[in-house]
Protein backbone atom coordinates (compact mmCIF):
# COMPACT_ATOMS: atom_id res chain seq x y z
CA UNK A 1 0.00 0.00 0.00
CA UNK A 2 1.78 3.46 -0.83
CA UNK A 3 1.17 6.85 -0.07
CA UNK A 4 0.00 7.95 -3.38
CA UNK A 5 -2.76 5.95 -3.60
CA UNK A 6 -4.82 7.28 -0.31
CA UNK A 7 -7.24 9.96 -0.66
CA UNK A 8 -6.77 12.86 0.77
CA UNK A 9 -8.79 12.63 3.68
CA UNK A 10 -6.55 9.28 4.47
CA UNK A 11 -3.59 10.98 4.07
CA UNK A 12 -4.65 13.46 6.31
CA UNK A 13 -5.57 11.29 8.88
CA UNK A 14 -2.69 9.19 8.82
CA UNK A 15 -0.45 12.26 9.66
CA UNK A 16 -2.69 13.21 12.34
CA UNK A 17 -2.45 9.58 13.89
CA UNK A 18 1.19 9.73 13.62
CA UNK A 19 1.33 13.17 15.36
CA UNK A 20 0.26 12.04 17.93
CA UNK A 21 1.37 8.43 18.39
CA UNK A 22 4.86 9.63 17.66
CA UNK A 23 4.51 12.11 20.60
CA UNK A 24 7.10 11.66 23.81
CA UNK A 25 8.26 8.22 22.56
CA UNK A 26 11.83 7.20 22.81
CA UNK A 27 12.00 5.02 19.73
CA UNK A 28 10.19 3.14 17.61
CA UNK A 29 10.93 -0.10 15.77
CA UNK A 30 11.06 -0.33 12.94
CA UNK A 31 9.86 3.28 12.57
CA UNK A 32 8.18 3.40 8.86
CA UNK A 33 6.80 -0.12 9.85
CA UNK A 34 4.17 2.09 12.25
CA UNK A 35 2.99 4.70 9.19
CA UNK A 36 2.19 1.68 6.93
CA UNK A 37 0.26 -0.24 9.78
CA UNK A 38 -1.28 2.93 10.48
CA UNK A 39 -2.07 3.43 6.54
CA UNK A 40 -3.61 0.38 6.53
CA UNK A 41 -6.23 0.71 9.44
CA UNK A 42 -7.13 3.78 7.77
CA UNK A 43 -7.71 2.30 4.86
CA UNK A 44 -9.17 -0.70 6.04
CA UNK A 45 -11.05 0.46 8.94
CA UNK A 46 -9.49 -2.01 10.84
CA UNK A 47 -8.28 -1.36 14.35
CA UNK A 48 -4.50 -2.14 15.28
CA UNK A 49 -4.08 -4.65 18.02
CA UNK A 50 -1.91 -2.57 21.05
CA UNK A 51 -0.12 -4.95 23.48
CA UNK A 52 0.92 -3.95 26.94
CA UNK A 53 1.76 -6.68 29.63
CA UNK A 54 1.34 -5.52 33.37
CA UNK A 55 3.74 -7.53 36.00
CA UNK A 56 1.22 -8.55 38.69
CA UNK A 57 3.74 -8.47 41.54
CA UNK A 58 4.04 -4.77 41.49
CA UNK A 59 0.24 -3.20 41.53
CA UNK A 60 0.33 0.11 42.59
CA UNK A 61 0.56 2.34 39.75
CA UNK A 62 2.41 5.85 40.25
CA UNK A 63 2.98 9.04 37.56
CA UNK A 64 5.60 7.24 36.04
CA UNK A 65 3.97 3.95 35.01
CA UNK A 66 1.32 6.09 33.67
CA UNK A 67 3.18 7.16 30.77
CA UNK A 68 2.78 3.64 28.72
CA UNK A 69 -0.88 3.92 29.82
CA UNK A 70 -1.38 7.31 28.37
CA UNK A 71 -0.13 5.91 24.84
CA UNK A 72 -2.66 3.42 24.91
CA UNK A 73 -5.06 5.96 25.74
CA UNK A 74 -4.05 8.24 22.70
CA UNK A 75 -4.50 4.33 20.92
CA UNK A 76 -8.19 4.06 22.27
CA UNK A 77 -8.86 7.87 21.62
CA UNK A 78 -8.25 6.95 17.32
CA UNK A 79 -10.39 3.69 17.60
CA UNK A 80 -7.73 0.83 17.97
CA UNK A 81 -7.73 -1.76 20.17
CA UNK A 82 -6.10 -2.12 23.55
CA UNK A 83 -4.67 -5.66 24.51
CA UNK A 84 -3.49 -5.71 28.54
CA UNK A 85 -2.02 -9.01 29.33
CA UNK A 86 -1.86 -9.90 32.97
CA UNK A 87 1.24 -12.16 33.48
CA UNK A 88 -0.22 -14.36 36.00
CA UNK A 89 1.90 -16.95 34.07
CA UNK A 90 4.99 -15.18 33.75
CA UNK A 91 4.57 -13.52 36.93
CA UNK A 92 5.63 -16.86 38.65
CA UNK A 93 9.12 -16.20 37.66
CA UNK A 94 9.02 -12.37 37.94
CA UNK A 95 10.97 -10.01 34.85
CA UNK A 96 14.72 -10.37 35.62
CA UNK A 97 15.02 -7.24 33.86
CA UNK A 98 17.60 -5.06 35.61
CA UNK A 99 17.64 -7.37 38.40
CA UNK A 100 21.31 -8.83 39.22
CA UNK A 101 20.42 -11.63 40.84
CA UNK A 102 17.09 -14.42 40.39
CA UNK A 103 14.10 -13.25 41.51
CA UNK A 104 11.69 -14.76 44.01
CA UNK A 105 8.83 -16.54 42.22
CA UNK A 106 5.06 -15.60 42.97
CA UNK A 107 2.82 -17.69 44.32
CA UNK A 108 -0.63 -18.30 41.88
CA UNK A 109 -2.21 -16.45 45.11
CA UNK A 110 0.12 -13.85 45.50
CA UNK A 111 -0.29 -12.99 41.68
CA UNK A 112 -4.07 -13.50 41.34
CA UNK A 113 -4.73 -10.97 44.55
CA UNK A 114 -2.07 -8.06 43.29
CA UNK A 115 -3.48 -8.43 39.34
CA UNK A 116 -7.30 -7.52 41.05
CA UNK A 117 -6.17 -4.12 41.87
CA UNK A 118 -5.07 -3.30 38.35
CA UNK A 119 -8.70 -2.34 36.63
CA UNK A 120 -9.51 0.30 39.46
CA UNK A 121 -6.15 1.96 38.84
CA UNK A 122 -6.19 1.79 34.90
CA UNK A 123 -9.68 3.06 34.56
CA UNK A 124 -8.37 6.36 35.86
CA UNK A 125 -6.47 6.68 32.15
CA UNK A 126 -8.08 4.08 30.04
CA UNK A 127 -11.46 3.55 28.86
CA UNK A 128 -11.88 -0.31 30.35
CA UNK A 129 -14.94 -0.58 27.53
CA UNK A 130 -12.71 0.08 24.86
CA UNK A 131 -9.93 -2.60 26.75
CA UNK A 132 -9.57 -6.30 26.51
CA UNK A 133 -7.77 -7.66 29.27
CA UNK A 134 -5.94 -11.37 28.92
CA UNK A 135 -4.16 -13.62 31.28
CA UNK A 136 -1.34 -15.29 29.65
CA UNK A 137 -1.58 -18.43 31.70
CA UNK A 138 -4.48 -18.93 29.22
CA UNK A 139 -2.09 -20.09 26.11
CA UNK A 140 0.96 -20.75 28.38
CA UNK A 141 -0.62 -22.88 30.88
CA UNK A 142 -1.81 -24.83 27.87
CA UNK A 143 1.65 -25.23 26.13
CA UNK A 144 2.81 -29.18 26.74
CA UNK A 145 6.75 -29.88 26.97
CA UNK A 146 7.23 -30.31 23.25
CA UNK A 147 5.81 -27.01 22.75
CA UNK A 148 7.79 -25.26 24.94
CA UNK A 149 11.22 -27.27 23.39
CA UNK A 150 10.10 -26.06 19.84
CA UNK A 151 9.70 -22.14 21.75
CA UNK A 152 12.83 -22.93 23.60
CA UNK A 153 14.33 -23.64 19.67
CA UNK A 154 13.57 -20.01 18.42
CA UNK A 155 16.78 -18.18 20.18
CA UNK A 156 19.98 -19.13 21.14
CA UNK A 157 21.59 -18.81 24.24
CA UNK A 158 23.73 -16.22 22.88
CA UNK A 159 20.99 -13.91 21.83
CA UNK A 160 20.02 -14.19 25.32
CA UNK A 161 23.60 -13.00 27.06
CA UNK A 162 22.95 -10.10 24.67
CA UNK A 163 20.81 -8.52 27.20
CA UNK A 164 22.73 -6.25 29.39
CA UNK A 165 21.32 -7.74 33.07
CA UNK A 166 21.99 -11.76 32.25
CA UNK A 167 26.03 -10.38 30.39
CA UNK A 168 26.83 -8.63 33.73
CA UNK A 169 25.72 -11.78 35.97
CA UNK A 170 27.24 -13.68 33.77
CA UNK A 171 30.76 -11.52 33.47
CA UNK A 172 30.62 -11.71 37.59
CA UNK A 173 29.74 -15.64 37.62
CA UNK A 174 26.74 -14.95 39.32
CA UNK A 175 23.53 -17.68 38.64
CA UNK A 176 21.27 -17.10 36.12
CA UNK A 177 18.76 -19.93 36.08
CA UNK A 178 17.22 -21.60 33.22
CA UNK A 179 14.04 -20.86 34.10
CA UNK A 180 14.54 -17.05 33.66
CA UNK A 181 15.52 -17.54 29.84
CA UNK A 182 11.95 -17.94 29.28
CA UNK A 183 10.39 -14.60 30.89
CA UNK A 184 11.07 -12.84 27.29
CA UNK A 185 10.22 -16.32 25.12
CA UNK A 186 6.85 -15.95 27.29
CA UNK A 187 6.18 -12.36 27.08
CA UNK A 188 7.49 -13.20 23.39
CA UNK A 189 5.09 -15.50 22.77
CA UNK A 190 1.49 -13.35 23.87
CA UNK A 191 2.09 -11.87 21.00
CA UNK A 192 2.24 -14.61 19.28
CA UNK A 193 -1.15 -16.32 20.50
CA UNK A 194 -2.78 -12.61 20.34
CA UNK A 195 -1.27 -11.29 16.75
CA UNK A 196 -0.38 -7.96 18.10
CA UNK A 197 0.43 -5.62 16.17
CA UNK A 198 2.21 -3.28 18.23
CA UNK A 199 3.37 -3.80 22.05
CA UNK A 200 4.05 -0.58 24.40
CA UNK A 201 6.56 -0.22 27.05
CA UNK A 202 9.77 1.63 28.65
CA UNK A 203 13.09 1.81 27.07
CA UNK A 204 13.94 -1.05 29.70
CA UNK A 205 11.84 -3.01 28.13
CA UNK A 206 13.82 -3.14 24.62
CA UNK A 207 14.91 -6.70 25.07
CA UNK A 208 11.71 -8.34 25.97
CA UNK A 209 9.68 -6.26 23.62
CA UNK A 210 11.68 -6.96 20.10
CA UNK A 211 11.77 -10.65 21.38
CA UNK A 212 8.10 -10.22 20.35
CA UNK A 213 8.58 -9.26 17.02
CA UNK A 214 11.62 -12.17 17.03
CA UNK A 215 9.27 -14.94 17.76
CA UNK A 216 5.94 -13.64 15.44
CA UNK A 217 8.92 -13.87 12.30
CA UNK A 218 9.68 -17.63 13.48
CA UNK A 219 5.88 -18.45 13.97
CA UNK A 220 5.79 -16.86 10.36
CA UNK A 221 3.00 -14.24 11.52
CA UNK A 222 3.28 -11.97 8.61
CA UNK A 223 3.83 -8.01 9.61
CA UNK A 224 5.49 -8.14 13.00
CA UNK A 225 4.75 -6.22 15.66
CA UNK A 226 6.11 -2.50 15.88
CA UNK A 227 8.15 -1.72 19.71
CA UNK A 228 7.13 1.61 20.48
CA UNK A 229 9.82 2.61 23.36
CA UNK A 230 8.69 5.30 25.85
CA UNK A 231 11.20 6.82 28.19
CA UNK A 232 11.61 6.28 32.03
CA UNK A 233 10.55 9.47 33.74
CA UNK A 234 12.48 11.27 35.97
CA UNK A 235 11.61 11.28 39.77
CA UNK A 236 10.50 14.27 41.79
CA UNK A 237 14.42 14.66 42.73
CA UNK A 238 15.14 14.77 38.80
CA UNK A 239 17.47 12.33 38.41
CA UNK A 240 16.85 8.72 38.94
CA UNK A 241 13.98 7.11 37.43
CA UNK A 242 10.53 7.65 39.22
CA UNK A 243 10.32 4.91 42.52
CA UNK A 244 8.79 4.42 45.31
CA UNK A 245 11.90 3.05 46.89
CA UNK A 246 13.50 5.83 46.30
CA UNK A 247 10.64 8.12 47.60
CA UNK A 248 10.45 10.20 44.01
CA UNK A 249 7.31 9.27 43.11
CA UNK A 250 3.88 10.78 42.94
CA UNK A 251 0.92 8.14 43.69
CA UNK A 252 -1.82 8.07 41.42
CA UNK A 253 -3.79 6.88 44.59
CA UNK A 254 -2.52 9.67 47.23
CA UNK A 255 -4.35 11.88 48.88
CA UNK A 256 -5.10 15.16 46.42
CA UNK A 257 -3.29 17.57 48.63
CA UNK A 258 -0.32 15.22 48.39
CA UNK A 259 -0.14 14.88 44.57
CA UNK A 260 -0.30 18.68 44.57
CA UNK A 261 2.28 19.57 46.30
CA UNK A 262 4.43 16.71 45.44
CA UNK A 263 3.86 18.14 41.73
CA UNK A 264 5.02 21.30 42.67
CA UNK A 265 8.21 19.94 43.53
CA UNK A 266 8.83 18.92 40.13
CA UNK A 267 12.09 20.71 38.55
CA UNK A 268 11.35 23.11 36.26
CA UNK A 269 13.58 21.42 33.54
CA UNK A 270 11.28 18.08 33.71
CA UNK A 271 7.87 20.46 33.54
CA UNK A 272 7.35 19.95 29.88
CA UNK A 273 8.49 16.15 29.95
CA UNK A 274 5.46 15.78 32.39
CA UNK A 275 2.81 17.52 30.56
CA UNK A 276 4.06 15.22 27.37
CA UNK A 277 4.19 12.20 29.32
CA UNK A 278 1.88 11.83 31.44
CA UNK A 279 -1.34 14.13 30.31
CA UNK A 280 -3.95 14.65 28.27
CA UNK A 281 -3.56 17.94 27.00
CA UNK A 282 -3.08 18.42 22.93
CA UNK A 283 0.41 18.96 21.50
CA UNK A 284 -1.03 22.31 20.49
CA UNK A 285 -1.20 23.01 24.00
CA UNK A 286 1.88 21.54 24.94
CA UNK A 287 3.61 23.54 22.23
CA UNK A 288 1.86 27.08 23.65
CA UNK A 289 2.67 26.19 27.40
CA UNK A 290 6.40 25.68 25.74
CA UNK A 291 6.69 28.92 23.46
CA UNK A 292 5.17 30.49 26.61
CA UNK A 293 7.90 29.39 29.21
CA UNK A 294 10.70 30.32 26.24
CA UNK A 295 9.44 33.47 26.20
CA UNK A 296 8.77 34.04 29.90
CA UNK A 297 5.24 35.08 29.55
CA UNK A 298 4.32 32.05 31.07
CA UNK A 299 6.04 31.77 34.51
CA UNK A 300 7.31 28.47 35.52
CA UNK A 301 5.35 27.96 38.73
CA UNK A 302 2.34 28.65 36.87
CA UNK A 303 2.45 25.83 34.68
CA UNK A 304 3.29 23.78 37.70
CA UNK A 305 -0.30 24.47 39.39
CA UNK A 306 -1.75 23.45 36.33
CA UNK A 307 -0.16 20.55 36.22
CA UNK A 308 -0.52 19.91 39.18
CA UNK A 309 -4.30 20.53 39.14
CA UNK A 310 -4.75 18.82 36.19
CA UNK A 311 -3.09 15.25 37.76
CA UNK A 312 -5.70 15.70 40.70
CA UNK A 313 -8.50 16.19 37.96
CA UNK A 314 -7.77 13.40 36.64
CA UNK A 315 -7.24 10.76 39.28
CA UNK A 316 -9.89 12.43 41.94
CA UNK A 317 -12.30 14.72 40.21
CA UNK A 318 -12.77 18.43 39.47
CA UNK A 319 -14.10 19.42 42.77
CA UNK A 320 -10.79 17.30 44.44
CA UNK A 321 -8.90 19.80 42.37
CA UNK A 322 -10.11 23.21 43.30
CA UNK A 323 -9.63 21.96 46.99
CA UNK A 324 -6.10 21.43 46.55
CA UNK A 325 -4.84 23.95 44.84
CA UNK A 326 -7.00 26.07 47.57
CA UNK A 327 -5.12 24.31 49.96
CA UNK A 328 -1.95 24.53 48.50
CA UNK A 329 -2.11 28.62 48.32
CA UNK A 330 -3.51 28.66 51.99
CA UNK A 331 -0.92 26.80 52.74
CA UNK A 332 2.50 27.26 50.93
CA UNK A 333 1.88 30.47 49.26
CA UNK A 334 -0.41 32.14 52.00
CA UNK A 335 2.35 31.16 54.58
CA UNK A 336 -0.39 30.27 56.72
CA UNK A 337 -2.15 27.31 58.27
CA UNK A 338 -5.10 25.21 56.57
CA UNK A 339 -8.71 25.48 57.69
CA UNK A 340 -9.46 21.85 57.42
CA UNK A 341 -6.73 20.39 59.45
CA UNK A 342 -7.21 16.47 60.82
CA UNK A 343 -7.90 16.05 64.40
CA UNK A 344 -6.52 13.55 66.11
CA UNK A 345 -7.12 12.03 69.36
CA UNK A 346 -4.31 11.42 71.53
CA UNK A 347 -4.85 9.16 74.42
CA UNK A 348 -3.60 10.80 77.32
CA UNK A 349 -3.00 7.88 79.56
CA UNK A 350 -0.04 7.19 76.91
CA UNK A 351 1.82 10.50 78.55
CA UNK A 352 4.49 9.62 81.12
CA UNK A 353 4.27 12.55 83.61
CA UNK A 354 2.41 14.83 81.15
CA UNK A 355 5.08 14.43 78.34
CA UNK A 356 5.97 12.44 75.76
CA UNK A 357 8.94 11.58 73.26
CA UNK A 358 8.88 14.06 70.02
CA UNK A 359 9.26 10.61 68.33
CA UNK A 360 6.54 8.75 69.77
CA UNK A 361 4.48 11.29 69.36
CA UNK A 362 4.81 11.16 65.42
CA UNK A 363 4.52 7.65 65.06
CA UNK A 364 1.16 7.22 67.85
CA UNK A 365 -0.14 9.82 65.45
CA UNK A 366 0.69 7.70 62.25
CA UNK A 367 2.27 11.00 61.16
CA UNK A 368 5.16 8.67 60.41
CA UNK A 369 5.65 4.85 60.04
CA UNK A 370 8.38 4.36 61.82
CA UNK A 371 10.87 5.34 64.62
CA UNK A 372 13.26 5.91 62.20
CA UNK A 373 11.33 7.63 59.83
CA UNK A 374 10.32 9.87 62.62
CA UNK A 375 14.15 10.51 63.43
CA UNK A 376 14.79 11.57 60.14
CA UNK A 377 12.28 13.87 59.89
CA UNK A 378 13.39 15.73 63.44
CA UNK A 379 16.65 15.57 62.19
CA UNK A 380 15.71 17.27 58.55
CA UNK A 381 13.90 20.08 60.20
CA UNK A 382 10.32 18.98 58.86
CA UNK A 383 8.86 18.86 62.68
CA UNK A 384 6.97 21.63 63.98
CA UNK A 385 4.48 22.19 66.58
CA UNK A 386 2.75 25.25 66.60
CA UNK A 387 5.04 26.65 63.93
CA UNK A 388 8.42 26.51 66.01
CA UNK A 389 10.43 23.66 64.66
CA UNK A 390 11.36 20.65 66.33
CA UNK A 391 14.92 19.68 66.21
CA UNK A 392 15.85 17.64 68.95
CA UNK A 393 15.56 13.53 68.29
CA UNK A 394 15.40 13.03 72.26
CA UNK A 395 13.32 15.81 72.60
CA UNK A 396 10.03 15.56 75.09
CA UNK A 397 6.27 17.14 74.18
CA UNK A 398 3.70 18.11 76.45
CA UNK A 399 0.88 18.10 74.23
CA UNK A 400 -1.99 20.15 75.26
CA UNK A 401 -5.60 20.47 73.29
CA UNK A 402 -5.39 22.06 69.89
CA UNK A 403 -1.46 21.41 69.10
CA UNK A 404 -0.74 21.58 65.52
CA UNK A 405 1.41 19.31 64.79
CA UNK A 406 3.17 19.42 61.24
CA UNK A 407 5.32 17.27 59.27
CA UNK A 408 7.19 18.31 56.31
CA UNK A 409 5.03 20.27 54.04
CA UNK A 410 1.78 18.54 53.84
CA UNK A 411 0.79 16.87 56.91
CA UNK A 412 -0.89 18.46 59.72
CA UNK A 413 -2.94 17.51 62.36
CA UNK A 414 -4.66 19.08 65.49
CA UNK A 415 -4.21 17.12 68.87
CA UNK A 416 -7.13 16.37 70.89
CA UNK A 417 -6.43 14.95 74.28
CA UNK A 418 -8.72 11.99 75.37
Amino acid sequence: MSWEKLTEEQQQQVEHQWGILKRGAAEIVPEEALKKKIMKAVVTGTPLKVKLGLDPSAPDIHIGHTVVLHKLRQFQDLGHEVQLIIGDFTGRIGDPTGKSETRKQLSEEDVKHNAQTYQTQLAKVLDLNKTSFYYNSTWLGELRFDDVLRLAGKVTVARMLERDDFAKRYAANQPIHVHEFFYPLMQGYDSVSLESDIELGGTDQTFNILMGRTLQGAYEIKEGQVAILMPLLEGLDGVQKMSKSLRNYIGIDEQPNDIFGKTMSIPDSLMLKYFELTTALSNAEIEELRQGLEAGTIHPRDAKLKLAKVYVEMYHGVEAAEEAEQHFITVFQKRALPDDIEEVNLDSSHLESGSLSIIKLLVSLSLQSSNGEARRSVEQGAVKINEQKLTDIHGQITPVDGDILQVGKRKFVRIKLS
